[in-house]
């Protein structure tokens, strides 16, 4: 799954066009390689989301296409919040 998308659907980032925004701008990194908003998620991966002051690290659990909003943070589990 494309990274914007999941991040969209995981409820992070609220719309798709502001994750690819923030993905450009290479404030994203999986596994510690620097991301853009085409890059590829999988189960498992590590994303390090910098959002001004606070750096979240998260590790993707599961992917799918749609999630109801009370469901959407099974998707992830957050490792560390600074």
């Amino acid at each position: 799954m494309r990274l914007d998308k999941f991040l969209k659907v995981s409820r992070l980032i609220k719309r798709r066009t502001l994750a690819k925004e923030v993905a450009d701008q290479g404030r994203i990194t999986i596994n510690g390689n620097q991301a853009k908003a085409a890059s590829i998620v999988s189960a498992g991966d590590e994303l390090v989301i910098q959002f001004g002051q606070k750096q979240l690290t998260i590790e993707v659990e599961s992917l799918r296409e749609t999630v109801k909003k009370d469901e959407a943070a099974s998707l992830y589990t957050v490792k560390k919040e600074e």
